[in-house]
C-alpha cells in the first residue's frame, strides 16, 4: 500500500507537469509567444522523470513490466506517447503544435489509469513469455506513432482550412506535414505488424495455435488492414491530403477502440487479465 501511495503521488506530479507543459504550449500558440516553446518542452521532459519513476516502482513491486493491469497499461501507453513526442520535438522544435494534441490524450490516459483498479496481480503461466514482452512493446511503439500521426492530421486539416497563428505559420507547408504524417503512419504500421506476429507466436506458445479469432485479434487485424489500405491508396493512387488526414483520424479512432475500449467491454483472452 505504501508503494502504491508513492506511485500515485509520482503520477500526479507527472500529470501536473504535463498540464503545465500543455498550458505553455497553448500560451505560446494562442498568444504568439514562440519563445515559450523551449520552456514547454523542458517541462514535459521534467514530467517524464516522476512518470518513469512511478512505472519502475510498479515494475519492482509486482515483478513484471507495465502491461498486466489497466492501471499499468494506460500509464505506460501515456509514457511512450510523451517520450516519442519529446524526442520528435527535440529533432523538430518547430513542430510544437503537435503537443497540443498528444499531451491531452496522454493526460487523459493517466487520469483513467489512476481511477482504474491498481491491485497488483501475479502473471499467470500463459503470460510468462518473452514474446509477450515483444508483443506489448511493439504495440506501445505503434500506438505512440499513431498518436503522432493523429496530431499531424489534425494540424494538417487546420492548415488546409486556412487557420493561421504564429506557431502554425512556423511549421512547414501542408506537403511537408502530410509527408511526416505518412511517415508516422508507416512507422506505426510496421510496429503494429510486428505486434500481430509476436502475438501469434506468443499464442502458439501459450495455447498451441497461432490464431484463434479472438475478438481482439480480429479487430487488431481490421485496424492493420485499414491502415494498410490507407497507405496503399495514398502511395499508389494519390489520395488527396484532406482525405488522407480524415483517414488517419478514422484509423486512429479504430486503433483506440481496439486497444483501449474492446478489452474492457468484451470477455476475451486479452481482457482476462485486463480488468
Amino acid at each position: 500500500m505504501h508503494s502504491f501511495v508513492i506511485e500515485t503521488t509520482l503520477h500526479w506530479v507527472a500529470v501536473a507537469l504535463y498540464i503545465a507543459g500543455l498550458v505553455l504550449f497553448a500560451y505560446a500558440s494562442l498568444f504568439n509567444h514562440p519563445e515559450r516553446v523551449h520552456w514547454a518542452r523542458w517541462t514535459i521532459v521534467a514530467g517524464l522523470l516522476p512518470h518513469t519513476a512511478a512505472l519502475l516502482l510498479r515494475w519492482i513491486s509486482v515483478g513484471h513490466g507495465p502491461y498486466m493491469m489497466k492501471y499499468e497499461v494506460l500509464s505506460s501507453d501515456a509514457w511512450v506517447a510523451v517520450a516519442m513526442l519529446s524526442l520528435f520535438l527535440w529533432r523538430r522544435p518547430n513542430w510544437s503544435p503537435v503537443a497540443l494534441v498528444v499531451l491531452p490524450v496522454s493526460i487523459l490516459l493517466i487520469g483513467f489509469a489512476l481511477f482504474a483498479n491498481p491491485e497488483a496481480r501475479d502473471l499467470p503461466p500463459t503470460l510468462r513469455s518473452m514474446w509477450l514482452v515483444f508483443h506489448v512493446l511493439f504495440n506501445k511503439l505503434g500506438m505512440g506513432a499513431f498518436i503522432l500521426s493523429f496530431a499531424a492530421a489534425v494540424i494538417l486539416l487546420r492548415k488546409l482550412n486556412g487557420a493561421s497563428t504564429r506557431l502554425l505559420d512556423r511549421l512547414p507547408g501542408a506537403e511537408v506535414i502530410e509527408a511526416y504524417m505518412i511517415r508516422f503512419v508507416g512507422f506505426g504500421f510496421v510496429f503494429w505488424s510486428t505486434t500481430i506476429v509476436a502475438g501469434a507466436i506468443w499464442a502458439n506458445e501459450s495455447w498451441g495455435r497461432y490464431w484463434g479469432w479472438d475478438p481482439i485479434e480480429v479487430w487488431s487485424l481490421v485496424t492493420w488492414l485499414c491502415y494498410g489500405v490507407l497507405l496503399h491508396t495514398r502511395l499508389f493512387f494519390g489520395l488527396k491530403p484532406r482525405a488522407v488526414s480524415g483517414g488517419v483520424i478514422a484509423c486512429f479512432g479504430l486503433s483506440i477502440v481496439t486497444v483501449l475500449v474492446l478489452p474492457f467491454l468484451i470477455p476475451t483472452l486479452h481482457s482476462a487479465y485486463f480488468q
